[in-house]
């Protein structure tokens, strides 16, 4: 088997079983309502019964999968095939465009979630051009700086193509998904569209090798994503794992041809005040297969301030999160993609009110009436 890198081995209560639980229920949701050109929406109980669908999974699972999402097929072929030649390079090669704590695009193969390292390598490619973002992490530094894509690889050629083709088509997915999530909260269609005019979302190519100890690593640790929402396309290999709300088991998603797994991020379960939850997800590695994925981060601007909706907030269902800037939020958990820390990195749960807090709201709201 060989020796591996102590620095991949998960601590033994995070280590994954290696039976695997299928996934019953996670919705399948046809899209072809919003994204055929030939229907008309105006009084359309058949979209009232989509967002009815969207809002059930967003609040009961926090993951559902979407087809007839209006990504042409050949798009996401070539940016699978384009995947696969990139990776397939020696290790050298891939890392003339590796990226470090000044280019923060391009290739990696040493990425910590919760500061254990990921069986996985990665290309990371942002939407906008360019991308800004925060200089730093601290607080009181209101310098920002620009993320320009300044290293492409040799081979193969068509990579930069067919990422800016792919992600134009993704990009429009995620706002029509936002809108449908805004419409299941009660609220106007566009209500979240302002925050993405200066997106900081990206794009990543993700290859998980075979891995000799399948028992003891991970393709990525157990986590919740940080942004709004995640548009992801897998290969017919599977490996993406759900924490079930229930039970906190581990259930797998099985691979549906052509279709995309979306999932509810930190932003959305903030912005809902807890209508929606974020899920824990994490990614299993196998000692025979490797796997490819390709998912889409959809983030605000840097200077978004995330906070409950005051829409969706009242005296009885008092605000949950106290505010915070997704800039500083995001260049923070990037810091933790570099190099093992010494503490847990940011999680939202850093900014919810105590529940006592809360409840002495709640019950204050009470006596007054």
């Amino acid at each position: 088997m060989g020796e591996v890198d102590p620095a991949f081995i998960q601590d033994l209560e995070h280590r994954p079983k290696l039976e695997i639980i299928i996934a019953e229920g996670i919705p399948l949701i046809d899209l072809s309502i919003i994204c055929s050109r030939n229907t008309n929406l105006d009084n359309c109980q058949a979209l009232d019964d989509l967002v009815k669908e969207i809002g059930n999974a967003c609040k009961n699972l926090g993951f559902f999968q979407v087809i007839n999402h209006g990504v042409p097929l050949d798009k996401r072929q070539k940016i699978e095939n384009a995947s696969r030649q990139f990776f397939g390079q020696p290790l050298e090669e891939k890392r003339k465009v590796r990226r470090d704590g000044r280019k923060v695009l391009g290739y990696s193969d040493t990425e910590h979630t919760k500061n254990v390292r990921d069986w996985k390598e990665v290309f990371d490619f942002a939407v906008k051009t360019p991308t800004i973002v925060p200089s730093s992490y601290e607080p009181d530094d209101k310098e920002v700086t620009e993320w320009f894509h300044d290293q492409w690889p040799e081979y193969p050629l068509e990579l930069r193509e067919a990422l800016e083709e792919y992600a134009k088509d993704v990009e429009k997915l995620a706002f029509k998904l936002l809108g449908l999530v805004a419409l299941s909260l009660g609220l106007p269609e566009n209500r979240f569209h302002g925050f993405f005019e200066d997106q900081i979302s990206f794009l990543r190519l993700n290859h998980y090798s075979p891995c000799p100890v399948p028992q003891l690593a991970l393709g990525v640790g157990r986590h919740k994503d940080g942004g709004a929402l995640t548009i992801l396309a897998q290969d017919d290999v599977g490996g993406l794992e759900v924490k079930r709300k229930t039970d906190g088991e581990w259930i797998r998603v099985k691979p549906t041809p052509d279709a995309f797994i979306i999932n509810v991020g930190d932003i959305i379960q903030v912005w809902s005040n807890d209508a929606y939850e974020s899920v824990e997800h994490r990614v299993m590695v196998n000692s025979e297969r490797e796997r490819f994925s390709i998912p889409f981060f959809f983030n605000p601007a840097h200077y978004t301030d995330v906070k409950p909706l005051e829409e969706l907030t009242n005296e009885q269902n008092p605000v949950r999160y106290k505010p915070y800037n997704w800039g500083k939020f995001f260049v923070t958990r990037k810091r933790g993609n570099f190099k093992k820390l010494d503490v847990e990195n940011i999680q939202i749960y850093h900014f919810r009110i105590p529940e006592s807090e809360l409840a002495d709201k709640l019950e204050g709201a009470l006596s007054i009436k």
